[in-house]
């Protein structure tokens, strides 16, 4: 049923794993398409109240596969664009929690599918970084509102406008990540977090959930993060950010 993607359910713990370690997770359009669809299939299965998303190997996810987008594909390009924007709010509107474990890089998209889940826990390995503005791209996916909601938006300018790179403890330390944990210690206290999750009532938690994203909502709204996908065909079309983009791209490959 899915390619890129470990689905497993177990009683009311649900696990989603990106499932490509050897390309450090990358989120093609066919991955985020998988995980639209994964979200949707976890609201099927009642007795799901916690899932959790993690990235097989050594880092969560290295954030968007442009090639894919750039290669044929079934899709227009603005619908491609798009995907991300599906993936992040399915995730987010799922009826059970949601709690991302994350270790090494987790790169661009990957922040934004992070950003998606309700609570994080990362390894002190884990790094962080949004290189979306050096590739000549706008974050998109609904991922600025998203950073603003989490971190706020002087610090969401910040990290987006400078490409820095910045760990698990200034992550935590700026609300993004709940818990910082050893390297060895993340499966554990991660399954410790999801297993005292599910042993409690199912109605107290989706309820919880809910009103505490209605309140984000109102505070800093997604719902306009549809017109990200214009944003990045824009930028995918104009000569300075496809200049800025192939230099990104050859400084990573030296």
């Amino acid at each position: 049923m899915f390619e890129t993607l470990q689905v497993e359910t177990e009683g009311a713990i649900g696990r989603l794993t990106l499932n490509r370690p050897e390309k450090l997770n990358p989120l093609s359009a066919q991955t985020l398409a998988e995980l639209a669809r994964a979200a949707r299939a976890f609201d099927e299965q009642r007795d799901v109240k916690v899932v959790l998303v993690s990235g097989a190997g050594r880092a969560f996810s290295a954030g968007a596969d442009l090639s894919g987008f750039a290669g044929p594909q079934e899709r227009s390009v603005r619908e491609a664009s798009d995907l991300g924007r599906e993936m992040a709010e399915a995730l987010e509107r799922m009826r059970a929690l949601t709690v991302a474990a994350i270790q090494g890089w987790c790169i661009g998209g990957g922040v934004v599918l992070a950003a998606a889940c309700d609570l994080r826990i990362a390894a002190e390995d884990a790094r962080f970084s949004i290189p979306e503005v050096d590739l000549g791209l706008p974050l998109a996916w609904g991922g600025l509102p998203r950073l603003v909601r989490e971190i706020g938006p002087a610090l969401t300018k910040e990290l987006v406008l400078t490409c820095r790179p910045f760990d698990a403890h200034e992550a935590k330390a700026a609300g993004f990540v709940n818990r910082v944990v050893a390297p060895d210690a993340l499966e554990s206290s991660s399954l410790e977090l999801v297993r005292s999750l599910a042993a409690k009532a199912g109605h107290a938690l989706f309820s919880t959930k809910r009103n505490v994203n209605a309140v984000s909502e109102q505070m800093v709204g997604t719902r306009h993060a549809w017109s990200d996908a214009d944003g990045l065909v824009t930028a995918f079309g104009d000569e300075e950010c496809g200049a800025a983009r192939r230099a990104y791209l050859e400084n990573r490959r030296r």
